[in-house]
């Protein structure tokens, strides 16, 4: 395509999120390089960006920042693009025999919009009903935690989250709600710094709305504790 005819329809799109689907787009070629040569890449490539902008980067305060970013990027803001940080998820018989709604709320997340890279941060609420199989809390915030870590729309986001808790606890009986702040809305463009993004995802019992109020209910007393 037209380099120019791109822009253009980017400039169309502005601000407005486009989720092509429910997983994260990577080529093919994504997992050629290792983490080190992928670092060394984007030190390279950060540091030309640094120079662009008319940085000294001689400067001791400078000068290292390529490097920082480069680690920051795969070791820490994107490392659940790698399959190889993807958390190992035990999943125990329901020897309790606990059958009604077990409720996570308020996991804090940390992600990055795939638009400008800059950072989306707030809470998910996680909701189901055991089919004889459970987990361990820590790993609820652990998936939330691992699929967050990746350039992201937050509709994808909670798909991502979504789809993987229903394969690991084997049930439709899902819900999860993610509120966040987008600094690509509050720090630049319209500069909103009071909004923030809902979204919501569920299956089997939650499609009824009692237990959705229920659900609702219990984060809510929750978030006041």
């Amino acid at each position: 395509m037209n380099t120019t005819i791109e822009k253009e329809l980017i400039e169309l799109m502005g601000d407005n999120h486009h989720m092509t689907s429910a997983n994260t787009p990577l080529r093919a070629d994504a997992f050629h390089k290792n983490d080190n040569e992928k670092m060394m890449v984007i030190e390279d490539h950060f540091h030309a960006i640094m120079e662009v902008m008319g940085l000294d980067m001689t400067d001791d305060s400078l000068k290292g920042t390529p490097h920082r970013v480069a680690k920051m990027f795969i070791k820490e803001i994107f490392s659940g693009l790698n399959p190889e940080n993807k958390p190992k998820i035990s999943v125990f018989e329901n020897s309790y025999h606990y059958h009604k709604m077990l409720v996570e709320a308020a996991i804090s997340f940390n992600s990055t919009c795939e638009h400008h890279f800059l950072p989306i941060i707030g809470k998910a609420h996680i909701g189901y009903v055991s089919s004889g199989k459970v987990i361990g809390l820590s790993k609820l915030n652990r998936i939330v935690d691992y699929y967050s870590r990746r350039p992201q729309v937050q509709e994808r986001l909670i798909m991502q989250i979504f789809n993987e808790l229903k394969t690991v606890l084997d049930t439709d009986d899902v819900i999860v709600v993610m509120e966040a702040k987008h600094l690509c809305v509050s720090s630049r463009g319209i500069q909103d710094e009071s909004s923030f993004t809902s979204t919501i995802q569920y299956g089997g019992i939650f499609n009824e709305k009692e237990n959705r109020n229920d659900f609702f209910n219990l984060v809510g007393k929750q978030k006041q504790n």
